[in-house]
């Protein structure tokens, strides 16, 4: 069993940063590949960005690439996701998952966080 807790959410401007964490706690999450979605409103969960259980590789959504960076402390047991020059329509319920291999199927993860929520004004 993995629980996770993201944080960081908030309220940002257009063009701001932000920056989530994503702390998981029971087994060892180096096992596990890590990944943060999002789901707006009267939309469906969308893959954000993934990292493999090492942290060698990762997988962006084509919609945030060259903005956001994800990144994981193993020793720490938290993944983290650096959002810079958001956009309002980066305004959602940002999730944090964890699955045996990166996938941007939503149903194939394993655990999900609670979700914190992000809204960028314009």
């Amino acid at each position: 069993q993995v629980r996770l807790a993201e944080s960081g959410g908030g309220l940002v401007q257009a063009g701001g940063s932000l920056s989530l964490s994503c702390a998981a706690s029971g087994r060892t999450i180096s096992t596990y590949a890590m990944a943060w979605f999002r789901q707006a409103p009267g939309k469906e969960r969308e893959f954000v960005v993934g990292i493999s259980g090492s942290g060698r590789n990762t997988a962006y959504g084509n919609s945030v690439k060259g903005r956001f960076t994800i990144s994981r402390d193993n020793a720490k047991s938290t993944v983290y996701l650096q959002m810079n020059s958001l956009k309002p329509e980066d305004t959602a319920v940002y999730y944090c998952a964890a699955a045996g291999t990166v996938t941007l199927t939503a149903t194939r993860y394993d655990y999900w966080g609670q979700g914190t929520q992000v809204t960028v004004s314009s």
